[in-house]
């Protein structure tokens, strides 16, 4: 592709960008794009000098005039094809309100394919299939993912009733939520639980039943990556174990669940490096899968949950 051509794209994907957000900076363009913000500048001019209504200045932001649309772009065939690895992925790993909303939304972006372009994506639709994995979410409750999304675009409070491991009957609280994540093959709400006075995150799963509040937020809360970032600072303990090699490729799928950070291979062995934050209900559970296999090297604490563990389900056989 000639630099031309490069620049075409760019120029074409910034303007799409534009039309998808309400505020675009130069700085997230440049970030996105792998250009300096002075290219990012240039592009933008010429936009404006091919009629695109774009008002805003450098740093602070850019926008196109409410109201402007361009008629809808033709998707490439990578694009068309990649519709259906979204809509097979959503229809597995979300609620089914939300995989709902998606294929029809979905729908109305296929309805403008070539004829060709269609017939290919049915056929590819036929033959993709995601299958396996836990139910994610509480199959009785098929629009909370929906519900949160709603809260936290209009700063709304939830109220839910959410069942902890310990206790059966479900506890109501009343939720300003930040954010939405997957984290350990689960998905969870970070949110103030005006409760507590203080933030905590909630496994979706768990929730029994929501429902949107009349209440606004009843304040400003910062962005949910500034409270998963602060959960770097936890401190962890270090690990190492080697594990036979023939053994080691079935921890991979799983292992950066529990604090991975590099490894080791030898002819006989892998030696794996971890650091660990919740060592007796994460890591040492996940090792004993394949502790028969492996030894471990580092840490001395580690050892001790796991005889204690192997103890007390001894006790039990």
């Amino acid at each position: 592709m000639t630099d031309i051509q490069k620049r075409f794209d760019r120029i074409l994907a910034i303007y799409m960008h534009l039309q998808a957000k309400p505020v675009v900076t130069a700085a997230a363009l440049a970030e996105r794009y792998e250009v300096s913000q002075r290219t990012i500048y240039r592009d933008i001019r010429s936009l404006l000098q091919a009629g695109i209504p774009i008002y805003g200045e450098a740093g602070s932001g850019y926008s196109l005039v409410e109201g402007y649309k361009m008629p809808p772009l033709q998707f490439t065939r990578e694009e068309a094809l990649s519709f259906v690895a979204a809509e097979k992925l959503v229809e597995k790993y979300t609620d089914r309100n939300l995989a709902h909303h998606f294929t029809t939304a979905l729908l109305k972006m296929k309805a403008i394919l070539r004829v060709n372009e269609k017939e290919q994506v049915a056929l590819v639709g036929d033959n993709f299939l995601v299958r396996g994995g836990r139910h994610q979410f509480n199959e009785k409750l098929t629009h909370g993912t929906n519900i949160l999304i709603e809260s936290i675009a209009a700063k709304k409070c939830v109220e839910i009733y959410y069942s902890k491991p310990s206790d059966k009957t479900p506890e109501r609280r009343e939720i300003e939520a930040v954010g939405i994540f997957v984290e350990s093959k689960f998905w969870y709400v970070l949110a103030f639980c005006r409760l507590r006075k203080d933030y905590r995150q909630f496994r979706l799963d768990r929730i029994n039943n929501i429902r949107i509040l009349a209440d606004d937020f009843a304040k400003e809360h910062p962005e949910l990556s500034s409270f998963l970032n602060k959960r770097h600072d936890v401190p962890t303990t270090k690990v190492v174990v080697q594990v036979d090699k023939d053994m080691a490729r079935y921890m991979e799928w799983d292992r950066h669940y529990f604090g991975f950070q590099k490894e080791t291979v030898t002819d006989d062995y892998v030696e794996m490096h971890f650091e660990c934050i919740n060592m007796e209900n994460g890591f040492a559970r996940w090792y004993l899968m394949f502790a028969d296999k492996g030894t471990i090297i580092e840490s001395e604490s580690l050892k001790e949950v796991v005889k204690r563990l192997l103890s007390t389900a001894l006790e039990q056989v």
